[in-house]
């Protein structure tokens, strides 16, 4: 199963202006799921117009990486739930799992931190695979003392929510990295890096295992990082537009 997510990383520099803003309009007015199929129905209408002779066909992963890129999504906050139930129960007002805002009584002349603008990833358990949150629906107190959340992630309906581990599984969302910030990498570093293959595109945690440190062009960086992957211990060279950290 695809899933996807949205990063705020570079847009691939291979689309024309039209094709821009025909997926702009897609992206405003388009009531469509946004998954492997729609991609690829993109894909194929730009790389089939005679706007594109002469260029190289666009694969579906680019339109793909376009649309994470500028997706938006729904605010979210982070805290714990004091609610002992072992029912599942919806997200209380005061909780900051909710999307509302939390109203306090503040001392005067202090501040407490905005959290209105933090955003979240939640790992699946179907796949391993890290995925934005859309919204944090409910919660649940396990037998065990552990807290659960059911999340829906970005670009998937209700029949894809899950529940989570607030511990373990959900985290304050990975950052791309600028061209000009690879020297921050080491070898050791725990990255969340986009895994392509044929039939899926995924974010999974990786480790630094070697790096390639090359002069930057135009193009901007043009280091090679070897990473392996958490999950199957699989390792693969790639570029830094393709990593993301872990927020400081």
């Amino acid at each position: 199963m695809d899933r996807l997510r949205r990063r705020q990383r570079p847009l691939f520099s291979g689309f024309t202006t039209t094709e821009i803003e025909k997926m702009e309009r897609l992206l405003k007015e388009s009531d469509q799921q946004l998954d492997k199929e729609f991609f690829q129905k993109v894909a194929r209408r730009f790389s089939s117009s005679a706007a594109r002779a002469g260029k190289p066909v666009v694969k579906w992963t680019e339109v793909q990486s376009w649309f994470i890129t500028r997706q938006q999504d729904c605010l979210s906050k982070v805290a714990s739930s004091t609610d002992a139930s072992n029912h599942d129960s919806p997200l209380p007002e005061s909780n900051p799992f909710n999307k509302t805002k939390e109203s306090s009584r503040i001392p005067e002349g202090e501040t407490i931190p905005d959290l209105s603008e933090l955003k979240f990833e939640a790992r699946s358990s179907k796949d391993g695979a890290w995925y934005d949150v859309d919204m944090f629906l409910s919660h649940r107190i396990l037998t065990s003392g552990d807290t659960e959340v059911r999340v829906r992630f970005v670009g998937f309906g209700a029949e894809e929510d899950e529940w989570v581990d607030v511990k373990n599984a959900v985290r304050e969302r990975s950052i791309p990295l600028e061209h000009s910030e690879c020297h921050r990498l080491k070898v050791g570093d725990l990255v969340c890096c986009f895994q392509e293959r044929r039939d899926q595109a995924q974010y999974f945690d990786a480790h630094i295992v070697n790096i390639q440190r090359k002069t930057h062009d135009i193009r901007g960086c043009r280091c090679l990082f070897l990473v392996r992957y958490d999950h199957d211990d699989t390792e693969e060279r790639v570029r830094l537009r393709r990593l993301c950290c872990r927020p400081t």
